[in-house]
């Protein structure tokens, strides 16, 4: 009987749910050895933060059979006090025999060693107007007692002196009797009192520690405005830097006051030394702004091999010369039997490379100046004695009476030899004296002149 007979109810089957999916069975871990079984259950499998591990591995002291191990309650004495009070403790005793020595734990009693003085050197040496015998003498005793912690000290000081007073005194003293005991300052250069150069600074000590208590007692918005300005000091440090180098980057080389700057500015325009310098057709003067552009790039680096400033310099020097020049250059220095590229780049290597350099510029542009005057002069001698077809009459008329003019006055001494023709050797004046004319002139066919045509 269930409660639908006691109510009266038909006994119909319910729904049943629908079936749950199946899930894939977890594949089982094995529980590692050492580990208890609740332990792993907690972890969750997860590796343990500390290795775990059994105590039955652990190799355990094997302990003799003849060996008979007790504990005992027994005095014991510590070399660290004075006083020589008694103790007692447990202690391990081994087949009854009782340990000897000192107590285990005296060793760590460490003193500082606080130099002594007697009567006669503080009346010599010590006496100081604003400390009297009676405070030196607590002081040392106080710093002894309590090895040199000088809070405690000054806490335990009778009379109101602040610790810095007391470092003070304590130091001096010890520095005044160190120095008076050796013979010489290397016997005591060790100490490590001595071994500090200068002596204690009360003045910088009291300033420091009023500098540090300022910083610990800043409340947040101090320290958020002293962050605030910092960092605009920073941005104003970083512009006027960049407007430094934008400067120097803009300024001619000449202005460079360095020796590098005034070697390679010498290189950049070899001619410039002379102000009436004229060049060629064709040739002009080096532009300066590639060379500062250059040292300017050079300058952005911050750190370069000199050898790669020296190129770069170089190519900035031969960058308005042709590439016949620069040839000519290197062919002109591996005559000389120097290297192009120094094998010790020194300072007064390199400046010394780029003056001969710039010596060989030099010695080109003249050489190609050279040229353009004698073509030029050639030009006009040949010019002056015969007019050649399509010249005006105007400048053929005023041609032929300068070459009358001139042989009037004197024979013609030109560099090329005497080059006129047999019908201007006839029309000499009688008073003329007669140069006869080369055979290589006289064979020379008459020019042909526009009257002619």
């Amino acid at each position: 009987m269930d409660a639908k007979d006691i109510l009266g109810l038909p006994k119909t089957t319910l729904l049943t749910p629908t079936e749950k999916k199946s899930r894939p069975p977890k594949e089982s871990q094995r529980k590692p050895d050492g580990i208890s079984r609740e332990v792993y259950a907690l972890t969750g499998g997860l590796a343990p933060l500390m290795p775990a591990i059994d105590i039955n591995l652990l190799k355990r002291r094997t302990q003799p059979e003849n060996e008979k191990i007790t504990w005992q309650w027994l005095p014991f004495t510590s070399s660290a006090r004075n006083d020589c009070l008694q103790l007692y403790h447990w202690v391990r005793v081994v087949n009854g025999v009782l340990p000897k020595g000192d107590y285990s734990f005296a060793k760590y009693n460490k003193s500082v060693d606080v130099i002594e003085y007697t009567d006669e050197e503080y009346e010599k040496y010590l006496t100081d107007p604003t400390w009297t015998k009676e405070e030196t003498d607590q002081l040392f005793e106080l710093c002894k007692r309590f090895d040199l912690r000088f809070i405690v000290i000054a806490d335990r000081f009778p009379s109101s002196r602040t610790i810095e007073e007391l470092k003070d005194r304590y130091y001096t003293v010890s520095r005044v009797v160190l120095n008076s005991r050796s013979a010489s300052s290397i016997d005591v250069a060790g100490h490590h009192i001595l071994k500090e150069p200068e002596p204690y600074n009360m003045p910088q000590e009291i300033e420091r520690k009023r500098a540090l208590s300022m910083v610990l007692s800043q409340t947040r918005h101090q320290e958020r405005r002293d962050a605030e300005v910092l960092a605009e000091a920073k941005k104003i440090m970083e512009s006027r830097k960049a407007s430094k180098v934008a400067e120097e980057s803009e300024l001619p080389l000449m202005s460079d006051s360095g020796p590098e700057g005034q070697e390679m500015a010498a290189t950049i325009n070899p001619a410039s030394t002379s102000p009436n310098t004229q060049f060629p057709l064709g040739i002009s003067a080096s532009p300066i702004s590639e060379t500062a552009s250059t040292l300017a790039s050079l300058r952005m680096l911050g750190v370069y091999l000199r050898t790669y400033a020296l190129e770069q310099m170089v190519q900035a020097a031969s960058s308005s010369a042709g590439l016949r020049t620069i040839k000519r250059v290197e062919q002109t220095l591996q005559d000389l039997g120097v290297n192009l590229k120094p094998k010790v780049p020194t300072k007064l290597v390199c400046a010394e490379h780029l003056e001969l350099r710039k010596e060989i510029l030099t010695l080109l542009n003249l050489q190609k100046q050279l040229q353009y005057k004698e073509s030029e002069g050639s030009s006009y001698r040949e010019g002056s004695y015969s007019e050649t077809p399509g010249t005006p009459p105007k400048r053929a008329q005023a041609a032929q009476r300068s070459v009358e003019h001139d042989k009037t006055f004197g024979p013609d001494l030109s560099f090329g030899g005497e080059r006129a023709s047999k019908k201007d050797q006839k029309r000499k004046t009688p008073g003329t004296p007669k140069f006869e004319g080369s055979p290589a002139s006289s064979k020379r066919p008459r020019k042909l002149k526009t009257s002619d045509g």
